[in-house]
């Protein structure tokens, strides 16, 4: 399998090198010449398998290159009941009112963003110790993807973690996750701006052909695509938790920021996983549920992005949709360019005559949730249920239940565990003790590394190149 850009302006490539690429050299986002189909075959064999089998039979027709006993050594290493506290590594559960909720959130750094992370870890560690090469990964975080990625690179051979987050804009806890971290090759660097003045330093930077070639830079946000097929897996094997059998089909809703976990959904679904609908939930950032509803994509500036309580979701410019647009648009990249070049002047775009086409071709609705919302489902599935979510699965749970269709079977996607969100639980269903893993006790007392600076991608330039020399 190779892949192509969504731009059109680069070679084909193989799994190996996409992997270690993140932007491609023309700006855009890599993705497969064509998605793997999968047959009934397929899925009736694949129903029993354990994840980490399951993992290996997917990945494996994406990542064409890596020879299958390389490949099932990382998968095997990855998915351990250790690292993800469960032999199923991503149970279901029901709650009273019939959503299903899909537990992504059992690694080490009790978020979604582990499942992929840990595997691209492994992936970096093997592909650069075989090409004997270096790797400075440049990324840029809301909340989740910084400490999911520093846990899973720290102390791996050939590799810096240069992690860019928002100041003060994310949970005590998120932040003590990240910066508590004293491994040599992590670099925390926290910018004065929202997550979208972090992720356009990310994008400047990864355009600086130069500066990128000299200093080896990659990412492992989610525009890399190894995090986009490791999150593929887990659709499949929640739609085998959620199912007796293959003639079923089920709904997805994701809490989306950045599209890259509703993407993979999207890909999936387009293998030919039995998927009914696609249903995206937004916060107050609701620039995904404008599009889906009116066909509109209109980008805001950082400056008039929301702060608010389910912090991993405040973002503008979601990366990762790009790739499911060039989908829309029959992988034209002209047309893509086109577009982009209208986000990059501010406009946006509209493609409202594409709704039915997104609607039902593609499975697509969206809706959003609130502060109100979120802490109303928090404190009601706590009353019901027993059990405490956090801010951002609540606007999950709210958008599946106001969008949900009769008989519909709706699969919320788990974003994070609650004890990362203590203020906002406690805001929600009165002052608690929020458990957490006895490993995370008095995690924000422990001694924090940051480096604070201004929006600038010069200055975080001049730190990358004074750290490697």
């Amino acid at each position: 399998m190779k892949y192509i850009s969504t731009r059109g302006q680069t070679e084909p490539k193989p799994f190996s090198q996409v992997l270690l690429m993140g932007l491609a050299p023309d700006g855009g986002l890599m993705l497969p010449e064509q998605y793997p189909t999968v047959s009934e075959t397929m899925l009736a064999n694949w129903r029993n398998l354990s994840y980490k089998n399951l993992a290996f039979e997917i990945i494996s027709l994406f990542a064409t290159d890596i020879p299958a006993e390389d490949l099932h050594d990382i998968v095997e290493r990855t998915y351990t009941e250790d690292i993800f506290g469960t032999k199923e590594i991503t149970p279901v559960r029901t709650l009273k009112d019939g959503i299903k909720i899909q537990a992504l959130s059992n690694g080490p750094t009790l978020a979604f963003k582990d499942m992929a992370m840990q595997f691209l870890g492994n992936m970096f560690e093997y592909v650069l110790a075989k090409e004997n090469k270096q790797l400075n990964i440049l990324g840029a975080t809301s909340g989740d993807t910084g400490s999911a990625a520093e846990y899973a690179l720290r102390g791996k051979k050939g590799v810096n973690v240069f992690m860019l987050s928002p100041d003060g804009k994310m949970s005590a806890f998120q932040r003590a996750q990240m910066y508590s971290l004293q491994d040599a090759n992590i670099h925390n660097i926290a910018v004065k701006g929202m997550f979208d003045d972090c992720q356009d330093i990310v994008k400047a930077i990864q355009n600086d052909a130069d500066f990128k070639r000299q200093y080896h830079i990659s990412t492992v946000n989610s525009i890399n695509w190894g995090r986009i097929v490791a999150q593929v897996v887990y659709y499949f094997a929640g739609y085998f938790r959620a199912t007796q059998n293959n003639s079923e089909r089920v709904s997805f809703c994701v809490p989306s920021g950045n599209f890259g976990n509703v993407c993979a959904g999207h890909i999936a679904k387009q293998m030919g996983l039995p998927i009914e609908r696609l249903i995206v939930a937004t916060n107050e950032n609701n620039v995904l549920e404008q599009f889906f509803k009116t066909g509109e994509y209109l980008p805001r500036n950082a400056a008039h992005t929301y702060v608010t309580s389910s912090p991993s979701m405040d973002i503008s410019k979601a990366s990762n949709f790009e790739r499911f647009i060039f989908d829309v648009m029959g992988r034209d990249a002209n047309q893509i360019q086109a577009l982009w070049t209208q986000v990059a002047n501010g406009t946006g775009f509209d493609l409202s005559h594409k709704l039915n086409e997104i609607h039902e071709k593609y499975g697509f609705v969206a809706d959003k949730s609130t502060h109100v919302d979120r802490l109303a489902t928090i404190k009601e599935v706590y009353e019901t249920d027993g059990e405490l979510i956090d801010p951002h699965t609540a606007d999950g749970i709210k958008v599946a239940r106001a969008v949900r269709l009769p008989n519909e079977t709706i699969v919320c996607l788990e974003t994070a565990l609650a004890a990362k969100f203590e203020n906002t639980i406690n805001e929600a269903v009165g002052k608690i003790s929020v458990p957490r893993p006895e490993k995370l006790a008095g995690l924000e007392d422990l001694p924090q590394r940051v480096q604070v600076v201004e929006n600038d991608a010069n200055r975080v330039k001049t730190i990358i190149r004074k750290t490697i020399g």
